[in-house]
């Protein structure tokens, strides 16, 4: 626990200087997979990394990457004292590689179209993209981008037994150290969200490093740069910095303005990805005449978000009704700049 100079109180982890963090807001996502792409480019085309995705964007509601994640456990008990076990997703929760009848079409002279062969082609990631839930004409659906959290209170490093999953002291980033690792794979069944992926081929653990040569002026032009899937989102969807800097947009927007929530609280690891919550259209009847209703539930967003999105909400829209109003609102100016140094403050705290 620290403290900004303002007496906002802020949870950091014992031993870590600053907290990196990561705030998305969830109404600006397009979900064309343009991080996904810049995540897997950079960090995850290597073998054994095939079915790795650091970066994903799944459509809520919905099963998710590995589908069903939400189902298979691992964080802390209510008390945050005791880590709960979890499954290890298998190959098809990942969605496991297709068999195509190549053999067909370019040895034996086949007609037929290229295809998965049998019943291969059942699952694969965002297989369930764009489906949501509801029904016409009230159906609805929203994008979840998902990295790793670099948790505060992180049950991955607490499952490993060799400690080769650590905190970074400078910024709180969760790495993994290969030269320890055995691939135990505690970790992957203690992590809620199962960020953290098992490479058959190297026989360790690898997982998101929120790109930290990046932000540590080791990227392009050795200037210090956001991680790639910030960078290159084309909505610029994310902001970027430390929880702790009283004068950031994360800050203020997590601790001061409280618009910002964490994915399934009570998991208890204390995510540091934070969100800003969808909103929707109100329902309409059949006759296209809006009603007095959320189209994406408030219950839903309660699964999701806990108890806090609804006053996330409530202070968003009542921002939203100060500039209609014209007046100002630094909630909106946060989530609207395109001040790139606003976005990404990740020097505040350089020596």
């Amino acid at each position: 626990m620290s403290q900004t100079d303002d007496g906002d109180a802020v949870d950091l982890a014992e031993g870590i200087d600053h907290q990196v963090a990561m705030v998305m807001d969830l109404n600006k996502c397009i979900g064309c997979q343009t991080c996904t792409i810049a995540c897997k480019t950079n960090w995850t085309d290597g073998g054994g990394r095939e079915y790795m995705y650091w970066n994903n964007v799944e459509t809520k509601p919905g099963s998710g990457y590995p589908r069903d994640w939400e189902e298979m456990g691992g964080g802390w008990d209510d008390d945050g004292e005791q880590r709960t076990p979890g499954d290890l997703p298998d190959d098809e929760a990942y969605g496991a590689p297709w068999d195509f009848n190549h053999e067909q079409i370019m040895y034996e002279g086949s007609d037929e179209p290229l295809r998965p062969m049998g019943d291969a082609a059942s699952w694969g990631p965002n297989w369930d993209e764009d489906e949501g839930a509801g029904e016409y004409p009230n159906s609805y659906y929203f994008y979840l981008p998902r990295i790793c959290n670099h948790c505060t209170h992180p049950s991955c490093v607490e499952a490993c037994p060799r400690s080769a999953l650590y905190k970074r002291s400078e910024d709180g980033i969760v790495l993994v150290d290969q030269d320890r690792c055995r691939g135990y794979r505690y970790c992957v069944e203690g992590c809620p969200y199962k960020k953290v992926y098992y490479n058959a081929m190297k026989k360790t653990s690898e997982k998101c490093i929120f790109c930290y040569p990046r932000i540590e002026g080791e990227g392009p032009d050795d200037e210090v740069r956001p991680p790639s899937c910030a960078a290159d989102c084309p909505p610029q969807l994310r902001l970027v910095g430390y929880l702790d800097d009283e004068d950031g947009p994360i800050h203020k927007l997590v601790n001061e303005y409280e618009v910002a929530v964490r994915l399934h609280p009570e998991y208890r690891t204390e995510p540091n990805v934070y969100y800003i919550p969808p909103f929707a259209p109100p329902q309409h009847s059949e006759s296209g005449e809006s009603l007095n209703a959320d189209r994406i539930p408030r219950t839903y967003l309660e699964e999701l978000f806990g108890p806090k999105v609804n006053e996330a909400l409530n202070t968003i829209e009542r921002e939203r009704d100060r500039v209609r109003q014209g007046e100002d609102s630094e909630v909106m100016e946060l989530l609207t700049t395109k001040d790139t140094a606003e976005q990404y403050r990740l020097e505040v705290f350089d020596d």
